[in-house]
């Protein structure tokens, strides 16, 4: 079987900046990128997580790391660049995954109010 490495960009609100809050909003969003690709983490290569200036409760990467199968995954956080006007309290992905060249869909977890961000991208075909 063929491989190839991809990337599934997804993005969630949380309702507050509190350790909580971010919790439920990143276990939600691994879930859809989980459940939706049928995706067993032990192909997830790396993980960028970015987070926009108000969250800082708690990092995003450390809610994935303690998920099953995420320990040995590559992790960042990174803080999103603040521009006037855009979605507060954001935590968006960049994950890069080996996925079988015979998969021609990918999920990408657009959430709560984020998911106005790519509405293109809700169900994006990879050729």
């Amino acid at each position: 079987m063929d491989w190839r490495v991809r990337a599934i960009r997804g993005a969630t609100v949380a309702s507050a900046n509190t350790v909580e809050a971010i919790h439920e909003a990143v276990t939600e969003l691994l879930d859809a990128l989980e459940d939706r690709n049928h995706l067993d983490p032990e192909l997830i290569i790396s993980a960028t997580f970015s987070a926009t200036r108000d969250l800082d409760a708690i990092f995003p990467a450390a809610i994935a790391r303690k998920r099953p199968k995420w320990d040995s995954v590559a992790l960042l956080d990174v803080q999103q660049m603040h521009v006037e006007g855009g979605l507060h309290h954001c935590i968006r992905f960049l994950i890069h995954v080996n996925l079988p060249s015979s998969q021609k869909q990918i999920y990408h977890p657009y959430l709560r109010e984020a998911k106005n961000l790519r509405p293109d991208w809700s169900l994006a075909s990879i050729n």
